[in-house]
């Protein structure tokens, strides 16, 4: 008798699908079982209003949520910097599995590079982070950028450069690098320039929290798929996030990467940005340190550069996005 499929809930999007349709292939590899894929409908993928004003906080996430809860799949893969950070006590991140490549990108018209763009070029981004740090590194490089707001998948944002509507769109390399476009991007932006999302290019497994042995099992059967060193740098970026009190709409970028020395990771670094997102005020600092090798020093490390930030005045900066 051949086993029962696991369930995976998936938004409905190419991207969803592409990164779930991935994680999939592995779970049937870790587990032995076929997986089938679940298309849920999220707010986030029908509301046609902007991110930042409809909260970005868990607005891709809350009904892959309730689909697990209700038990109607038995697990979900979320883009980690869609989750909000703070984790339901029913659920859990079964697997952070290794990261993608975390920078930002740019698709420009007559494959032209960032520093190369026209005066005035306009720029689309829905991303109130991309915006203050595009805006605060073109101030500083004398460069005149507008960025303008868009919403929609990545054949639309696209598709305004390709119709002359934008000069350029800023995307996550993961993205299109998991639906196999990254050959249509002009130029990577180097974190130093833009710091991504914090979480950006990683996926998210989750599961009901072990309550039953079959929930028990699927936890610990994910569980092989955990990367460790992207789970401690993720859990940084994320606690910076909720120590700024900052949702996934606020123009806040962080990245926690490993500082080695020839094959023996020495430490890690976490960077933090926070700033206006006409670019004329930011706060950026960093902080280095061993390792975590837990959960509460992970979330350490990202609560003290948190502290740092708002010494140096980053709450007002943030404005209105985070409420």
């Amino acid at each position: 008798m051949t086993e029962k499929a696991l369930r995976l809930g998936t938004r409905r999007s190419k991207l969803a699908m592409a990164q779930s349709g991935q994680v999939a292939q592995a779970v049937r590899q870790v587990t032995g079982r076929p997986v089938e894929l679940v298309e849920i409908t999220t707010y986030g993928d029908t509301s046609r209003e902007h991110l930042a004003q409809i909260g970005g906080t868990g607005v891709f996430v809350t009904a892959l949520r309730d689909a697990l809860l209700r038990g109607e799949v038995d697990f979900a893969v979320h883009s980690l910097k869609d989750l909000p950070t703070t984790q339901p006590e029913e659920l859990v991140l079964a697997a952070v599995p290794v990261r993608e490549d975390p920078r930002d990108v740019i698709v420009a018209r007559d494959a032209l590079k960032f520093t190369d763009l026209p005066r005035g070029a306009r720029i689309g981004t829905g991303s109130p982070r991309r915006m203050a740090q595009l805006n605060a590194y073109a101030r500083a490089h004398g460069l005149d950028i507008e960025t303008v707001p868009i919403r929609g998948n990545v054949d639309t944002r696209i598709g305004y450069v390709h119709a002359g509507e934008l000069d350029a769109v800023v995307l996550a390399a993961a993205g299109l690098n998991r639906i196999g476009r990254i050959d249509e991007v002009t130029d990577f932006l180097s974190v130093d320039t833009v710091l991504p999302a914090p979480g950006q290019g990683a996926l998210a497994i989750e599961c009901r929290a072990g309550n039953t042995a079959h929930d028990a099992a699927l936890v610990a059967a994910l569980g092989e798929l955990d990367d460790p060193f992207t789970r401690a740098a993720v859990t940084a970026e994320r606690s910076l996030l909720a120590a700024l009190e900052a949702g996934c709409s606020a123009p806040v970028g962080a990245l926690a990467d490993l500082l080695a020395d020839g094959q023996i990771v020495k430490e890690m670094r976490l960077r933090g940005v926070v700033g206006t997102t006409d670019g004329t005020r930011t706060v950026q600092l960093s902080t280095t340190g061993p390792v975590p090798q837990t959960h509460d020093r992970a979330t350490a490390l990202g609560r003290e550069l948190a502290t740092e930030m708002l010494a140096q005045g980053a709450a007002g900066l943030m404005g209105e996005q985070a409420r």
